[in-house]
């Protein structure tokens, strides 16, 4: 069963998360879903400080953990908290699902650093095709761009597969 406190029972689509470092593969998958998900990227660098640091700020995201003691913490100082108790990113999503995210995979968050996408100009995907080599096929493909990472987005293959890895577990139908 997954635990929780301080009003969160079901979530809305809009909510706003933040991951502890144990639950980055569980981030980039809000992130692929189009949720605001914080997660080490936008921590001070690693130290002992780290789990006070996820206590006293970001209250307007609910805390994300497999770490009782900071899960209690964070309640404690009345800020919405969720104990994931899965070992497995598919677990992670089921327990999740149970409050209502949804897990759909859309072009509206940067995987790597939650910056919003938009969609990429002519200038900016030369750019990113020439530095990474993508070939003139990228160039017919509808494209996104993160500001921040300079990286370009689309549906291709893998598209495919995360769809299939939702069916697959049960948190999409199947088509």
């Amino acid at each position: 069963m997954v635990e929780y406190r301080v009003g969160v029972e079901r979530l809305a689509c809009n909510e706003k998360f933040v991951c502890d470092r144990m639950l980055k593969r569980l981030a980039k998958w809000l992130r692929l879903s189009g949720y605001d998900t914080l997660c080490d990227e936008s921590f001070p660098p690693a130290s002992s400080k780290e789990d006070t640091y996820l206590v006293l700020n970001f209250p307007d995201r609910i805390l994300l953990t497999r770490d009782r003691e900071l899960y209690n913490r964070r309640i404690e100082a009345n800020m919405p908290a969720i104990l994931i108790k899965s070992n497995s990113v598919e677990g992670q999503m089921k327990e999740l699902a149970k409050f209502g995210v949804k897990f759909y995979p859309v072009m509206k968050r940067c995987t790597l650093c939650n910056t919003p996408l938009r969609r990429a100009k002519e200038e900016e995907i030369k750019e990113v095709a020439e530095r990474e080599n993508l070939g003139e096929h990228i160039l017919k493909k509808e494209l996104w761009y993160c500001e921040k990472c300079r990286k370009l987005y689309w549906t291709g293959g893998h598209w495919k597969n995360m769809l299939r890895f939702l069916r697959k577990i049960g948190l999409i139908d199947e088509e």
